[in-house]
């Protein structure tokens, strides 16, 4: 049973029957009308999204469920997201685009600096995102 969860996981289905999942993503947003609207959107996409609440679970699940890609908010309320982003890069290269509010120059830099392979200033498309999480795939494969 336990293996045809986790395959049941990465698989989406639609009108025109089955596909595997394009990416494992997982999604770190506060913010639950925004963490609910890119999960639906990025599903609808093909991709396979977990989500957390806030740093120390997006951490967690970034350890257990091993995504192949995070998308990250800067603002959380138990930790700045550029410090999950250093805690992260300590133990994994799981690529990370940052999705945030800030748009000041310092702070994209801090958040390159930190280990970000892509930065995405709110508000953004479902479509601009995907393209980015396409792009950032491709450059590690």
């Amino acid at each position: 049973m336990g293996e045809f969860s986790t395959f049941a996981s990465i698989i989406i289905q639609f009108k025109r029957g089955w596909r595997v999942a394009v990416a494992q993503l997982l999604l770190v947003e506060d913010d639950a009308q925004v963490r609910s609207a890119l999960t639906r959107a990025l599903t609808e996409r093909g991709h396979a999204v977990t989500s957390a609440c806030a740093g120390m679970p997006g951490l967690t699940r970034a350890l257990e469920d091993r995504p192949d890609l995070v998308v990250l908010d800067l603002g959380l309320p138990d930790l700045d997201g550029c410090e999950v982003l250093r805690m992260l890069r300590a133990v994994s290269a799981v690529p990370v685009i940052v999705a945030t509010a800030r748009d000041d120059e310092p702070e994209i830099v801090r958040a390159l600096d930190a280990g970000a392979d892509d930065y995405v200033v709110k508000p953004f498309s479902a479509a601009h995102l995907d393209a980015r999480i396409r792009a950032v795939l491709r450059r590690g494969r």
